[in-house]
């Protein structure tokens, strides 16, 4: 009996010394690692909202664009369609007295800035800096260039050396986004006028061509139909800004 018992004891000993051996003799498996999740940027911040575009396309009349009302209802059917439901546009245009009517200056009816294009670019901080009114401003001048001005889409115009080139953008205006004093016609009858004759003053949105990198007031129009601004290198585009 006794050695019946030393026997099972042995037996079990051995056994449980096999086993402790046995787990010791296994590695432990590490917890996977977790994977961190990437910080946002310290400096990221929103897109700024759609302030101005070149329209993506004309009335198809040449200059005939209803005047400034049918322009800015032009401007806003663009934007919206864009998805910028909340602000008011106005067309970058000025128009000639005429008639007991006072001349309206294209700068006075864009609102006060800063506008970003559909990229979220600044293309001028205020209507001092979009002008150069100041020699401090002046110098430094806007952005406004072949790289910025695009249209509402997002999309850029064909400029100098595309084919066709359709650089010219419809202004009315002088340098300083004035209207033309003298009785001369230069909005191809406050753009009421698709004729073959007649003119409307245009700028150059890529700052090239014929010596004037003026982008509001490089040059006259051969004409106020639409063949007319094909033939001078447009295609009956204009500016539009949002005035909130």
């Amino acid at each position: 009996m006794k050695k019946s018992i030393l026997f099972v004891s042995l037996l079990l000993s051995s056994t449980l010394t096999l086993a402790a051996d046995q787990a010791a003799s296994v590695s432990p498996v590490a917890p996977p690692e977790a994977v961190p999740l990437p910080a946002p940027a310290a400096d990221a911040k929103p897109k700024e909202p759609l302030g101005f575009f070149i329209t993506s396309v004309g009335l198809g009349k040449g200059a005939e664009l209803g005047g400034l009302a049918g322009a800015d209802a032009h401007c806003q059917k663009l934007a919206q369609a864009a998805g910028s439901v909340n602000k008011t546009w106005h067309a970058y245009l000025s128009t000639q007295a005429v008639g007991g009517q006072p001349a309206i200056h294209a700068r006075t009816r864009i609102g006060f800035g800063p506008w970003h294009n559909a990229k979220g670019a600044e293309v001028a901080k205020n209507v001092e800096h979009l002008h150069g009114d100041s020699l401090e401003t002046a110098r430094l001048g806007n952005n406004l260039s072949r790289t910025t001005a695009i249209t509402e889409k997002g999309d850029a115009i064909k400029g100098a050396g595309d084919k066709p080139n359709e650089h010219d953008i419809l202004t009315g205006s002088l340098p300083d986004g004035t209207a033309f004093p003298d009785t001369d016609d230069h909005t191809c009858k406050n753009y009421t006028s698709s004729a073959a004759e007649g003119s409307a003053q245009v700028g150059h949105f890529d700052r090239t061509g014929g010596g004037n990198i003026s982008w509001n007031s490089a040059h006259a129009s051969k004409g106020c139909g639409q063949e007319n601004l094909v033939k001078t290198g447009g295609a009956g585009l204009f500016y539009c800004f949002a005035i909130n």
